[in-house]
């Protein structure tokens, strides 16, 4: 957004909601209940605002990062149902899992509770990515 900007001072009056921390689950909820009012309250708001000030590209822009906004409450509630369903660190099939620390690969249904190679917790596994 500052890529429309033309320099000098602006003046922006804003609040942000600070919540208190939960557990994993209601961190989790209370994001994903923030993205879908984001997604589909304030940043629709902005771009009609936008809009009407005459500002067509801004506004296309904030419809652009609905879609984002979406994106990210669709991964919070994908993560609370793999929480829910134990299958975070356990999945059904055999998967490569691969530790975000050191790299070390295991092949298996579910990823070590220590890394092997690193000592790091099974917090550090996800299921391996080749996304290049």
């Amino acid at each position: 957004m500052f890529k429309f900007l033309e320099g000098g001072m602006v003046e922006i009056t804003a609040s942000y909601p600070a919540g208190v921390i939960g557990t994993t689950l209601e961190n989790l909820r209370e994001a994903a209940a923030g993205e879908h009012e984001e997604w589909s309250k304030d940043y629709p708001h902005f771009a009609d605002v936008a809009e009407k000030e005459g500002f067509p590209m801004i506004a296309a822009m904030y419809r652009n990062i609905s879609i984002a906004e979406k994106g990210h409450e669709e991964r919070y509630l994908a993560f609370i149902n793999n929480i829910e369903k134990m299958s975070v660190f356990a999945k059904e099939g055999e998967v490569v899992w691969q530790c975000r620390n050191c790299g070390y690969i295991e092949i298996g249904k579910e990823a070590p509770e220590v890394c092997p190679a690193c000592l790091h917790p099974q917090a550090y596994f996800e299921v391996k990515k080749e996304n290049f």
